[in-house]
């Protein structure tokens, strides 16, 4: 959904509703799962204006729209997260951030999504904005 929010300029409504299509030619996820990523979903759009700053400042040398754009969007989703739902432990947020980079993006995803994600992560535990 968020790489089609990305990609297609899709509204997170839109996009939602793109994946209930594909979900009703057999079920993708559980409801409650897909609910949960459409939450996800909505949550990194709307935060995006707090997440981009903080992803920039710790990837180094790299702007966003150099990125790639599973990295970018990992990187989004996994910032969220970690800013929004504290009952999920940051390691296992980052561990899961870089499984999926590594699955689906390029040789280096996974090491550049855990050192960012590690930076930004030592980051919010040593300020007052985390």
């Amino acid at each position: 959904m968020l790489y089609q929010c990305e990609v297609g300029g899709m509204a997170p409504p839109e996009a939602e509703a793109a994946y209930r299509q594909i979900d009703g030619l057999g079920p993708v996820l559980p409801a409650e799962s897909a609910a949960f990523a459409a939450a996800l979903v909505e949550g990194t759009v709307a935060n995006l204006a707090r997440i981009d700053p903080l992803i920039e400042e710790s990837a180094e040398h790299w702007r966003l729209s150099r990125m790639a754009v599973v990295d970018r969007l990992v990187l989004r989703l996994a910032v969220f997260q970690l800013l929004h739902l504290p009952e999920v432990p940051g390691a296992v947020v980052i561990d899961e951030a870089v499984d999926i980079a590594a699955l689906y993006g390029g040789p280096e995803s996974g090491r550049f999504v855990n050192g960012v994600l590690d930076a930004i992560h030592r980051r919010l535990k040593t300020t007052p904005e985390g």
